[in-house]
């Protein structure tokens, strides 16, 4: 039986590819803040899917919690076969709006943990020749639009450099770029959503779905939804300038507020 391990596994995406993993017969690494919250979802997937589920509580905002996922990435009695890096979160505000300390934050789970825990998994995959990781990034990543996007860009960045290096080791890395998602992200950022049209809203357990196929593909960059490669299409046609106007208004009408 092959191991996964998700970070921000209790809410949204994460919850979906621990729902869509366990369900698959994989037993999984739960990885998030709330120890309650990672505890019940490990009951609940261990009853309804028989498989193995462990629970690590770790803020990957912190120097203990990397180390602690880092460490367990690491142990070569208990391999991790996939690995999922979804934890992450918005800053209400623009720039100059948001404290140094949470743009900070924000750098280090979205960069700093996405690199070091890639590292820690892909060593051991390296040399068992089989393996893979998901960088959860978004739509963001392709806009100008201050440090949460430019935190993705970084990681679609990151993860397709990694997976040329890694051609024809058996490890397959993939940047998953959802647009906007019906999870707890908006709320625990404090930002409105009413404005956002519905056709841009999509499922989490389809998304997941998607992903999952084009990394069995062997895609290193993988846009879920027809609706949102048509945007990232039309978005690497439009004139920078002009592009950094709209998504800053855009941000504006349906981000923080």
């Amino acid at each position: 039986m092959t191991t996964a391990l998700i970070t921000g596994a209790t809410a949204g995406i994460g919850a979906a590819f621990a729902r869509r993993l366990a369900g698959d017969g994989h037993s999984v690494v739960l990885v998030a803040r709330d120890e309650k919250r990672l505890r019940e979802q490990a009951t609940e997937l261990h009853d309804r899917h028989g498989i193995e589920a462990e629970v690590l509580r770790a803020d990957l905002a912190t120097e203990e919690g990397i180390a602690a996922v880092e460490a367990r990435l690491a142990d070569p009695k208990r391999p991790v076969d996939l690995l999922v890096n979804n934890a992450g979160f918005g800053n209400k505000g623009e720039y100059l709006d948001v404290p140094m300390a949470d743009e900070l934050a924000m750098l280090k789970v979205h960069c700093e943990a996405v690199l070091r825990l890639t590292t820690a998994a892909v060593r051991g995959m390296r040399e068992r020749r089989r393996g893979a990781v998901v960088n959860v990034a978004s739509v963001a990543a392709f806009v100008p639009r201050g440090t949460y996007g430019a935190s993705k860009a970084w990681v679609v960045q990151f993860t397709q450099g990694a997976a040329r290096d890694l051609a024809g080791s058996g490890v397959r890395l993939m940047a998953l770029c959802p647009g906007f998602v019906r999870t707890e992200f908006h709320q625990r950022a404090g930002m409105g959503t009413d404005n956002i049209p519905g056709w841009l809203w999509l499922d989490a357990d389809k998304l997941v779905d998607a992903a999952m196929k084009d990394l069995a593909r062997g895609r290193s960059l993988s846009v879920p939804d027809p609706r949102y490669k048509a945007l990232v299409g039309a978005v690497k046609l439009a004139p920078r300038g002009m592009l950094g106007g709209l998504t800053s208004r855009t941000g504006r009408k349906y981000g923080p507020r």
